[in-house]
């Protein structure tokens, strides 16, 4: 058996164009979707990261604009900038993008862009919302995993057992919450599960999402499983690869995302729907 590709590029490209057209129906209504882009130092791969997402928000229509700050900013001047931000009109989103310098405190940055304009999905309120299924802004890696997991026919996985390796606050844990609240069985896995393939062999749904190459091989899947590769690492040649053994689990997996254009295309694909929904929640106030 080999595995159907679910194609990110693919899927990405169509969701962008229904972003595209609801952005355009928005702005005639005087309301053009904002989003504001903080990047603070010079991390090159931050640099590539922030530029895309700019990018992408032209291409869907969006009014966005970037702030790039030394390294040497103070915390205090960025939680000044981010609260005018939350003060602006005409923004609906922000990002600041991760990580900052040594000195700056994520969490304190991360908690001082309104729950609003939250449209990475990071604030303890997104969070919450998500855990008791309230209304809010869902992390854009993990919701692209859900999007790529409806596209093959898997809305509703009642039934399906779903194992997510990785605990981080960014994507094992709200993936975790978002399969549970698809209806699947969730088991979270880490770095302190004993037996690893016994948890792996059992599941219909694998999400790999711990930053480590091979994480995941043919030998710990079940038959026809599905599985989803967050990772993003290099190989020994220098080429890009993710979590999983994509060539082995490939034989085993009924679908299985390629890294890259996999899981990477529909980050940013889904940080212009949050930030497509904040718009419209503040022109359904209007």
């Amino acid at each position: 058996m080999t595995a159907q590709i679910i194609d990110g590029k693919a899927l990405s490209a169509q969701l962008r164009t229904e972003v595209t057209q609801r952005a355009a129906a928005l702005t005639a209504q005087g309301v053009q979707p904002g989003l504001a882009v903080i990047l603070v130092g010079e991390n090159p791969a931050s640099q590539v990261y922030v530029r895309n997402k700019v990018q992408a928000c032209a291409d869907v229509g969006f009014h966005s604009v970037l702030e790039k700050y030394d390294a040497n900013l103070t915390e205090a001047a960025l939680l000044e900038r981010i609260q005018a931000l939350n003060n602006d009109p005409s923004i609906h989103g922000i990002l600041v993008q991760l990580p900052l310098p040594k000195h700056i405190d994520d969490h304190k940055v991360i908690e001082a862009i309104s729950p609003l304009k939250d449209v990475d999905g990071f604030h303890v309120a997104s969070a919450g919302a998500l855990m008791v299924g309230e209304v809010g802004f869902k992390a854009c890696t993990p919701y692209g995993c859900m999007k790529m997991l409806e596209s093959i026919g898997m809305k509703d996985l009642r039934g399906k057992h779903a194992v997510v390796i990785g605990r981080s606050n960014i994507v094992g844990k709200p993936m975790a919450m978002m399969l549970l609240a698809a209806n699947a069985t969730v088991t979270i896995c880490h770095s302190g599960t004993a037996d690893l393939a016994a948890m792996t062999r059992q599941a219909d749904i694998v999400v790999a999402a711990v930053g480590k190459r091979n994480v995941l091989t043919a030998d710990m899947l079940k038959p026809g499983a599905v599985v989803i590769d967050v990772g993003m690492n290099r190989d020994d040649a220098g080429k890009l690869c993710g979590d999983v053994d994509f060539d082995g689990c490939k034989t085993v997996a009924s679908h299985i995302t390629p890294v890259p254009g996999g899981v990477g295309p529909m980050t940013i694909t889904m940080l212009l729907v949050n930030t497509l929904e904040a718009a419209e929640r503040v022109a359904a106030k209007q």
